[in-house]
Parts: C-alpha cells; structure tokens; sequence
C-alpha cells in the first residue's frame, strides 16, 4: 500500500505538469508542486520535531520559494524530481535487501508430523521439541534437528551457501529452510519457529544490515551541521547580491542526499550478499574493520586440518606379508582398545575394503600400545619395546619427524610392517592460505599441539609464521603483541580454548557455524559451512564494498562541487541541479547493488572438487 502510494503522489504530478505544458495552465503548474511536494513538507516537519534540519527542509524550502517568485516550473520540476528520486531511492533499496527477504520467505510455515504413527499436517507453531517431523522428496524441512530414520540429500543453501546437498543419514544435523532433494527423512524436531538456526540468521542479518560502520556515523554527524550551513549560506548569498532565485539554486543542489545514503545502500548489499553465500556480518563497522585485516591468526586442530587421526602410511617390513596383511592384522588387532588412534587404524582399513573382524580380548601396555591374540598369534602394535627383537628404527623416526604417530605391527615378538596415523590437512586449506596470501594478508598459526607437528604442517601449507605448543593466555598474548605491531587482526577457531584471543582480535571468525547458534550470535563474521576458503572470501567482500562506499562518497562530493560551480558560473537552474542531485543518487545506489553480484564461484568450485562423491546428489 506504501509503494502504491508512493508511486501513486509521483503519477499524479508528473500527470499535472503535463496538462500544465498542454494548457498553459499555472494553476497545474502549482498543483503539482503541492502534489509532489506534500509528503516531503511533512517529513520536513517531523524532523524539525526533534531538532533536525533535513534535506527535505532544503527542498521544501526551496520550491516554496519559487512559487512565490512565481517560477512555478521549478517549484514543481524540484518537488517532482525529489519525490521520483525517493520513490526509485526506496525500490532499489528493497532490491538490495532481497536477500534478507528470501531468508524470511524461505521459513517454513506447516509440517508433516507423525502423531500415532499417521502423518498430520500442522502448523509450525503447533509443533514442540521431540515431535518426529515426516520430510519427503521435494519438501521444505520445517525444523532444525536430527534424522532419526532415512537417508537423502538435502539442500542448505539457504543456511550454508553450498550449492552441492549434503548427505543426510541417521544422526544427522537438519535445519528449517533447507530442501530435501533426494530420500524420506524422519526428523526428531529441536529447534522450532525463533529457536531455529534460520529465524537466528534472519535477526542477525536484519541487525548486521541496520548496523552503522564508522563512515556513516561520521557523514552523519557532518551532514547535521552540513545541512544547516547550507542554508545560511543561501540567506547570506540572497542578501549579499538580491537573487533571490540565486539562493534558492543553491539550496536545491547542496542537498547531500548522495552523500548520505552512499553508505547504507552499500553496507546493506555487502551484508546481504554475504548472507546469501553463508557468511554472516555483524555489522557495518565489522564490515569496514575486515576489509583492513593484515594478519589472520588460525589454530590448527580442526580448522586448518580435519581435527580427527586418520591412517596415512601402511609400510611392510617383512617380504612374506602383503600390504592388506599388515593393515589387516593392526585393524583387528585394535577392535578390542579404546585408544583414540585405533579408530583411525580401523576406519582406514575398512576404506580400503578389508574384512576386519572383531577380537575377544586384548592387552593394553601403557605408554606402548597394544598386545593381542589374532588367529592364534600374538599381534603387537606400538613402539619397538613390544617386540622381542628390536627392528631398525630409522623409518619410524622419519614418519615421526613429519609429524605422523607410526607404530610397529608385530607377529609373535616379530615387526612385520608399519602404520602411521596423523591429523590430517583439510583439502580446502591450502586454497584457502594461497588465497590469503593473494590478498596479502599473512597467516600465522597458533596451537596447542606439538613444536614439530605444527612446522610440519605449516611448511606443507605455506603458513607464514607458526607458534606451538601454546595455552588459551599465550594465544590471547599472541594477539595482543600482533595488534601493538600496529596490525588488524582476525582470530578463526573452533574451540573453546579459542575464546579469549578471538575476543580480543579485530575481527573473530567463527567457521561451521550452521550448528552452533551461540557462534552466530557472538562471532564478528560467522561461516556457516564448515568451508576455510570462505574466509579470504569474506574480506574480499569487506573490502570490494569498502571501495564502494568510498567511491560513492567521491561521487557525491564531486556531484555538489560541480553544480556549486555551475550555478557560481551560471547555467545551472533549481531544476537541472536536482535532476543531475537525484541522478546522482541513483547512481551511487546502482554501484553499490553492483556487490549483490554472485562471485563466490571458485569458492564453490573447490567445495564440490573436494567434497565426498557420495554426497554430490542431483537436484
């Protein structure tokens, strides 16, 4: 109704001004000045309500003024010229909220429930946590919680920005929004309507997009004194040289309307495009601080690798076994411990397609592994003090000194082959530090884990600086010394000993979020995908819309002192200076709706080339 009437004040007196051109009628002329210029005359007014003078103030004082020097064209050309440029201000800013918007008509509104054991449809609000919610192929998953039953592909672009569904299985995570592209699910529902992960999203953008960045404030402040000097500088060029039509010329072009709205429009599309990729802003002034990070600090253990032991090397030292043999023999050998190295030992073999059958019992030898009884021979896994004869030692020591955990398999008292297990490196990091270090932004790595595991890694990753074996308070202080260096930091981590340095940093980063409502809440940039090329990604964006809103305000100034030279010189009328004011506005919008442009596809191409084949469903 709003739009409608806005556009319906902006019809009518475009439509008055050209039966006034056809008739020759001033009485047209008049009314449509008031027409148009009706609304901004009382938005000027509750403005002056509490005390600020606003540029329709400018304007309203200026067509008053031409009508009564009887220009009635330029009172109308002006009031008409600022109502079309509202109107077409307001639409391209709902333009560039959109995805905002799409957020909130993507929030489910029924469910299939399963209420003694027969599929009902109910609204979300009749729903409470515990209820098994029915999704089948095709429909919108109307809660966050967990698979109980059923397998498929669900598409979380809306949570995560990932194009590519993600497998669902028994146990799974599922959140309200997202599509189900492949399967029936049964869900157990946890977050319902507000306590899901999509209506925490949706507050955040909608905070993160009314959020002011440091610049606005600042042009804010400027335009409240700016606004009122314009306009005893108008008074004051009337009484020094009469021209009354003079002084209101220059009302009419120093209206700062460019200026102010440059940056709004700009931290709006940056953040909205943001959302729409899976990464969360906090705001405008979080938006301004990352696009001047220099240095990102990263912690190891689960962000740069994959935070779980996974089997590397399987080495055969004995000619009459077989590489499955050995892998075989350690896997069996570890279904009867608990260490957390044996799942890795097991989960590698099973990979690989070997039968690992389960053993009744096995020794645990403190500090050196395991001893076990398979097929009726000793197996031992663990260092050389399992053996009865001390094998050479040199290959275990190199896996060592890469940072591998190897272990000795033996048969009855006798090494027959090595395996080693490791954190490995997630295979989006080494994109992720190369994009980085394209931006120019150096990477230093702090962990708690060991001196010559974190070299080894950071030498395979390119990290430029790496700090091991640190506590919470030696990453806190680590922080702290980058900052007094004079450098913008960003702290990513996954873990709660995290917590005081990404509080103290810049900028705090939060990766994989989708899970984790706190994380969305407190984070200064949350990456919902558990992806690490969405950070470089992320300070892209921070400073493309940075750029932009510094060349908006360049044409916004330059804009003013143009027409200030043009009426100084002579040319410039009231109404050539607020068509060239409101085209200018429109012009510094239409830069910043340029940031709603997609440009995460590389990011998403590295998603899908190391993503599980198992998980690429169709559409």
């Amino acid at each position: 109704m709003k739009n409608w009437r806005t556009w319906g004040v902006v019809a009518v007196s475009g439509l008055l001004i050209v039966l006034s051109w056809i008739t020759g009628s001033d009485l047209l002329m008049i009314a449509a000045a008031v027409v148009a210029g009706w609304q901004i005359a009382v938005s000027a007014v509750q403005a002056l309500r509490i005390r600020m003078i606003s540029i329709d103030l400018l304007v309203i004082v200026a067509a008053v003024g031409a009508l009564f020097i009887h220009n009635y064209w330029e009172s109308a050309a002006v009031t008409f010229l600022f109502a079309l440029g509202k109107a077409l201000e307001r639409a391209t800013m709902n333009r560039t909220r959109r995805a905002l918007s799409d957020l909130v008509d993507s929030a489910p509104e029924t469910a299939t429930v399963l209420r003694d054991g027969q599929p009902e449809t109910v609204e979300i609000w009749e729903l409470v946590p515990g209820d098994t919610v029915l999704v089948r192929n095709g429909e919108q998953v109307p809660v966050d919680g967990r698979v109980i039953t059923g397998r498929g592909g669900v598409d979380e672009a809306t949570i995560t920005g990932e194009s590519v569904p993600a497998e669902k299985a028994e146990g799974s995570e599922v959140f309200a929004g997202t599509w189900l592209r492949s399967g029936v699910l049964q869900v157990e529902a946890v977050g319902i309507g507000s306590d899901s992960t999509l209506a925490k999203i949706i507050h955040r953008v909608e905070d993160a997009q009314d959020d002011k960045a440091r610049t606005q404030t600042f042009l804010e402040k400027f335009s409240r004194w700016y606004t009122p000097g314009v306009m005893v500088a108008a008074l004051a060029i009337g009484l020094i040289t009469w021209n009354v039509e003079l002084a209101l010329t220059l009302l009419v072009i120093a209206c700062p309307g460019a200026l102010v709205i440059s940056i709004p429009v700009s931290i709006v599309a940056g953040i909205g495009r943001a959302a729409k990729d899976g990464v969360l802003i906090k705001g405008g002034e979080y938006l301004e601080t990352s696009a001047k990070v220099d240095t990102v600090v990263v912690d190891k253990t689960g962000t740069l690798t994959l935070g779980r032991p996974e089997l590397t090397d399987v080495e055969v030292l004995d000619p009459a076994y077989t590489r499955a043999d050995v892998l075989t023999l350690a896997a069996r050998a570890e279904t009867a411990s608990e260490h957390p190295l044996a799942e890795a030992i097991i989960r590698g073999a099973t990979d690989e397609g070997l039968v690992v059958e389960m053993i009744d019992h096995a020794e645990p030898v403190t500090g050196k592994g395991i001893i076990a009884t398979v097929d009726e021979h000793t197996v031992a896994v663990g260092s050389a003090n399992l053996l009865d004869h001390a094998p050479d030692n040199t290959r275990l020591l190199q896996l060592n000194e890469q940072g591998r955990t190897a272990m000795y398999v033996g048969v009855d008292g006798r090494a027959i082959g090595l395996v080693a297990v490791a954190d490995t490196i997630r295979d989006d990091a080494p994109t992720a530090i190369a994009a980085l270090h394209a931006q120019g932004v150096e990477v230093v790595m702090a962990t708690g884990d060991a001196e010559r595991v974190a070299r080894n890694v950071a030498a395979e990753l390119g990290v430029d600086e790496v700090h091991a074996e640190m506590l919470p308070e030696d990453k806190l202080t680590l922080v702290k010394e980058l900052q007094a260096q004079g450098r913008t930091v960003a702290m990513i981590g996954d873990g709660v000993n995290d917590t005081p340095a990404l509080a103290t940093a810049d900028i705090g980063v939060a990766m994989g979020a989708a899970g984790s409502p706190a994380a969305i809440e407190t984070a200064d940039i949350a990456l919902m995908a558990d992806r690490l090329p969405r950070l470089p990604y992320a300070l892209r964006l921070a400073q493309r819309t940075v750029r932009t809103m510094r060349l908006n305000i360049a044409i916004a100034l330059a804009t003013v002192a143009v027409l200030f030279a043009g009426v100084l010189l002579g040319g410039v009328t009231m109404s050539i200076g607020m068509l060239v004011h409101e085209a200018s506005v429109l012009l510094v919008i239409a830069i910043a709706m340029l940031l709603l442009r997609p440009t995460l596809r590389e990011d998403r191409a590295a998603a899908i080339a190391t993503q599980p084949v198992e998980e690429m469903f169709t559409r």
